[in-house]
This record gives structure tokens, sequence and C-alpha cells, in this order.
């Protein structure tokens, strides 16, 4: 079976399939090209594995269930510990399970300016030329909603908006009146009559648009694209160019061979990929001259807020219909948007809170008290309702020490370490503040006085700049030194901005798969 896939003479391989590498691999394989997309994890389709168990040890059962198949191996402030929280193996990526929220960065976001500066300097391209590509990414991912009240930018072309809830409906009146400027959250699924609202797990049908169904399916249906799932790249061989892969199917090791690559494993497995593929042309891994490859980690913090919507309103339905972005940007200092989670707050979401709250008091040391925190729901919630669980999505900035570790003796262990820095614990009281002051008007309680890092997002660890000596990438995403190789995931990030990253990831990678395509019809 394998001997079809290795005696061909593909134009591109694409390492990984979701956002980034689905997007890419749909683009390349619509102009014509042959792609070969290589997955670690297996393929889920005609699978009802909807529901899965981020705790589950099992290496071989989480792989199966989509995840990947060990936990990530973290050194966080000095500590050592394992994170079992979602990162997906299996063709769609962690995509797959994700809440399908794709919202626009702003363009401060991207560019640098006197009133806004940009904590790099700005990316190296302008948000105006990534803006046909969001355009592109929005129509692909059939992105329905509305634009935000505050935007400075030309409208995007998205989906009418979904008919919101009662509850959302109160609460978007009440924000309104608050002085705030809510709009529907864009939503990237097609909603049939019938729609699960599979957002936060698998959806089992093409509904939701994610890496495989707006990249991987489209891009088999053109018929010049082929899929390998379960097969693990484990090595890149190169010099100036890449000359193969190493991979492992079934206890079976071979290699494969094309014309170009596309590595899109992730902001974790990718350059975790790049620096066991050491050699003696590249002795500390592919395109780590200047020791940069894995560095720059970002993800986000999360400020998760309880809101109660108010007397007389009673929840109907979860829902993930308002996003605000007041607080994106405020005096200067770069926070995020403000997006429902589409998750009631009942007894046990509330009990937490309350405990985490008693922790961070003077009367912790009573350790009586805390048997009657579990009394107050009771209380509450007859009389309020269950609350409307609101997500504060929270800038990370680059820093060089946060970074992606090799691990070759254990190569499926993801390892990384991070420092939580003063400025972005300073940034994170700031934006808990202005958020308390927003929602003043309403009953509300945050879910943890600790930081939360959002282990879904990380990015920036192949970060692309027109200078080798300071980026992994140039402009056009291909490695420096490397002809043959682009990167298209979250990988490529010189910041993380203020929103979920998988629209920008999308765009890139349409944006990078236009100038590979250019790169090969002109050596024609």
């Amino acid at each position: 079976m394998l001997d079809a896939y290795r005696e061909r003479d593909w134009d591109v391989i694409v390492i990984g399939t979701g956002v980034g590498g689905g997007s890419a691999a749909r683009r390349l394989a619509e102009a014509g090209l042959s792609v070969l997309m290589l997955e670690k994890g297996p393929d889920l389709a005609g699978t009802d594995k909807a529901e899965i168990e981020t705790m589950q040890t099992d290496p071989a059962a989480r792989l199966d269930a989509g995840m990947w198949p060990y936990p990530l191996e973290a050194r966080i402030d000095g500590r050592d510990s394992q994170l079992h929280g979602m990162l997906g193996s299996c063709v769609g990526g962690t995509s797959t399970f994700y809440a399908a929220t794709l919202e626009r960065p702003e363009p401060h976001d991207l560019d640098d300016s006197s009133q806004r500066p940009h904590p790099t300097g700005g990316w190296p391209l302008s948000y105006a030329e990534m803006t046909p590509y969001f355009d592109e990414a929005e129509k692909n991912y059939l992105i329905s909603g509305e634009t935000d009240p505050l935007s400075a930018v030309p409208a995007p072309a998205l989906r009418a908006a979904r008919p919101v809830t009662d509850v959302d409906a109160a609460l978007r009146r009440a924000f309104e009146k608050a002085g705030l400027h809510p709009y529907q959250t864009h939503i990237a699924a097609a909603f049939p009559p019938d729609c699960q609202q599979c957002f936060g797990r698998r959806c089992l049908r093409p509904c939701k648009m994610d890496g495989r169904s707006a990249g991987v399916q489209p891009a088999l249906r053109t018929g010049n694209a082929q899929l390998l799932d379960r097969c693990n790249v484990t090595r890149i061989e190169a010099d100036r160019r890449v000359t193969r892969i190493h991979c492992q199917r079934a206890g079976q090791d071979f290699t494969l061979s094309a014309r170009h690559y596309v590595l899109a494993g992730g902001g974790l497995a990718s350059p975790s990929l790049l620096l066991r593929s050491a050699s003696e042309s590249w002795p500390t891994g592919i395109g780590n001259r200047h020791d940069l490859v894995g560095r720059n980690l970002m993800f986000h913090l999360s400020e998760m807020l309880a809101i109660w919507p108010g007397r007389g309103a009673r929840s109907d339905a979860p829902s993930r219909a308002l996003s605000l972005r007041d607080l994106y940007h405020v005096q200067g200092q770069r926070f995020g948007l403000i997006q429902s989670m589409g998750i009631d707050a009942g007894y046990g979401e509330v009990l937490y809170a309350l405990n985490q709250m008693f922790e961070q008091s003077s009367l912790r040391r009573l350790r009586p008290l805390r048997h009657g925190l579990r009394l107050l729901p009771y209380g509450i919630l007859p009389i309020l309702g269950p609350a409307k669980i609101f997500v504060g999505v929270l800038e990370d900035l680059p820093y060089s020490e946060n970074r992606v570790l090799c691990d070759p003796a254990h190569p499926d262990r993801l390892r990384f370490q991070y420092q939580l820095h003063d400025e972005l614990l300073n940034r994170r009281t700031a934006f808990r503040k202005e958020m308390k002051s927003a929602f003043r008007a309403h009953r509300r309680i945050f879910f943890s006085q600790m930081p939360t890092l959002n282990f879904a997002h990380p990015c920036g660890t192949l970060r692309f700049g027109d200078d080798a000596r300071k980026s992994v990438l140039d402009r056009n995403c291909r490695v420096h030194g490397i002809d043959n190789l682009i990167v298209a995931d979250s990988s490529f990030m010189p910041t993380s901005n203020g929103c979920n990253p998988s629209l920008t990831i999308a765009a890139n990678a349409y944006r990078v798969a236009d100038r590979l395509i250019d790169r090969i019809r002109h050596a024609a």
C-alpha cells in the first residue's frame, strides 16, 4: 500500500491537517498541484467519537480518540507539570474539537503606528496585505455573524447572523444600555436545520467548518490530493533543500519525497520536528542557525466570567452568540476581545468560582467556612437562574525564554518552558479591572483568581520576518536557508493578537500557498 505513496513524484507534501495544513492543501490542490497530506493521528470520518476524555492517559486510546498521545510536558514558572488539555492529533487537528469562533484581528495587531505602537515594531506585512486572505477564509469557512460596531475597517462580507436566544437578546440590550457594543460572534459553520451546535467537540457531519471540512475534504474532492493518516513524520532530511522525510506507519519505517514541503504540525509540534531533524548541515536543528527555533512561545490568557442576565431572563439554551471589543485596546494597553463561551454556569461552576475566591481571601485559614460555601449556590441559582459564561482573551507577547524544548529520547512528548512575566501579570490585573467596570451593572463573578493559559493556542515558535538573524521564516514563511520548506501553522505569528488565531492561520496558509504556486509555475 505504501509503495504508491513512496514511488510518486509529488509536487507538495503537507505535514499536518489542521486549519493551516488543511487550508494550504486545499489551495494547492485547487491550483492543480499533486498534494500528499500526512496526518499523525487517525481519520475519524465515519466514526461516532464526538466526546473525549482529556484525562485519558493511555497513549493508544488518546490517539484513537484524536488526541495527542501524551500529555504536554511543561515547566511553568519553574514548576514541572503534565497538562492533559486538548491538543488534537487526527485529520483536522485541534480544530476538530475547537469552538469555531473565527474572528479577525485588529489592524494594530499587525501594523505599527505612532497612535498604537506595536510591541515588535509590526509584522513583516500589513493588515491591508492580509485583508484579501481574511475575506477568502471567511468565505471558505462559511463564517456568519455581525460586524463589530467599533471597527474602523470595511465590514467583512459575513453570512447572515443566526437568531439569538431570549437570554442573549436580553444580555445584548443590557450591554448596550451600559454603553457597550456587543455584536454576534463570528462562527464557522454551515448550520443545517438540525444542527447540533458541536462547538467545543467533534462535529459528526460536515457542518462545523474546521481543518478537515474546510480544508482536507475540498482538497480531496479536486482529485489532485491524497491523504495518509496515522503517518508519523519523525525526521526531515535537508541541506539547502529538503530531500526527503522519514515516516512511520503501522510499525513500518519509510521515506517520502516531493518537490516542495509544507510544515503545519502546530505551534508546538512543528518546531519540535525541526529541532529533532539535526544533521551535519543543520547541527542544532533545521532553520536554527540563530537559536530561534521554538523560542517566543505564546498562548493567550483566559479570564472566565459568569454574568447573570438579570431578573426575569431565564436561560433557554447555551449559545456562543455575543462578542465585545470595547476592551480590545484601552489607554495604550493591549487586551483582547470578550465573548460568550456557549456554557451556562450551574451549581458546579458557581461553587468552583466561590472556592477560588475563598482561597485568595483572608478567610482561607478558617477551613470550616469552606463547607458553608456548598450551600450558597443553592440559594443563588433559584433566584438569579443560571449565568452565562464569558471569556476575556488576553494577548500574550513574545519572550525568548518561553520556548519549545526538544526531547530526542521521547519524540512524541511535546515539551516547553514558560515564564509568566510581570508585564503580562500587570496587564492581566488591568484587564480584569476593566472587565469588572464594564460589567458593573450586572451580577458577575470571575472563575479563577490565578492566571489561566489557553494551551490550545500555542503560536510564535517559528516567527517570520525579513531579517534572518531575528526570524526563522521569511515573509512568505519559507524557512531561511531552505529553498523548498514553508510553514503554514500558528508558529509563524510574531504576536498572538487579541483573538482566536484560527482565521489568521487560515488566511496566511492561503497567502503562502499562493506564493508557492507562483514559484512552481514560474519554474516550470
